[in-house]
């Protein structure tokens, strides 16, 4: 489904808007209803990568996993309602999908999560970062992200002071100048081009 509202002042069309989000969560039920795949897309009519970029991006993402999308489709760089994509807005988005795809992990609740023995080993005004529980589980206990920052302020003006865009374009540069293409298998890129040809010649250049 690609359906969104409009600005009706302008015409102009706009996307992450809650009208759009709660149209991609009913075009989920309805594909659902009629058992086809769904395929959706979160947007943003912001023309630079910036706080509404992010928030209408954000605002459409919940339209996708709450409308249950089988293809999340553009779904990191769409800038200007889909006329360009940014780098730094691509590395913004992953975030935000990677911060989507953790809170949709389910909770654990075992005893090693719930922790009852280190919670009563510690007294009162005492910490738990020395705590074996603790040492053991630190590295992988919580969300780690490529973007944020989390230092004090002080500490982050010592830094440089890059705020998350900035930071985004050092991620790209250095992604990009790391890249190595991975090899493909000489008879799958011949069966694919070939099945590309295929379908252009039965359906013409457009989309398929």
């Amino acid at each position: 489904a690609f359906t969104s509202n409009v600005d009706m002042k302008s015409g102009a069309p706009a996307f992450g808007t809650p009208e759009n989000t709660k149209a991609n969560i009913a075009s989920g039920q309805l594909a659902r209803r009629y058992d086809l795949p769904y395929r959706t897309t979160p947007g943003s009519a912001s023309n630079a990568a910036d706080a509404q970029g992010a928030y209408e991006t954000l605002m459409a993402l919940w339209g996708a996993v709450l409308g249950h999308g089988n293809l999340v489709y553009h779904a990191a760089g769409w800038q200007e309602g889909g006329l360009t994509a940014s780098f730094e807005k691509f590395i913004i988005d992953v975030e935000m999908i990677q911060h989507m795809m953790e809170f949709l992990r389910p909770i654990v609740v075992d005893e090693g999560e719930l922790a009852v023995e280190a919670l009563g080993a510690v007294p009162t005004g005492g910490h738990f970062f020395g705590e074996s529980h603790t040492l053991e589980r630190y590295a992988t206990a919580f969300y780690q992200p490529m973007l944020s920052n989390w230092q004090n302020y002080e500490a982050w003006q010592e830094a440089g002071g890059l705020d998350a865009t900035a930071r985004a374009t050092r991620l790209w540069k250095k992604a990009l100048e790391e890249y190595v293409q991975p090899e493909m298998d000489p008879a799958v890129r011949e069966a694919l081009e070939a099945y590309v040809a295929r379908r252009k010649e039965a359906i013409g250049q457009g989309e398929p």
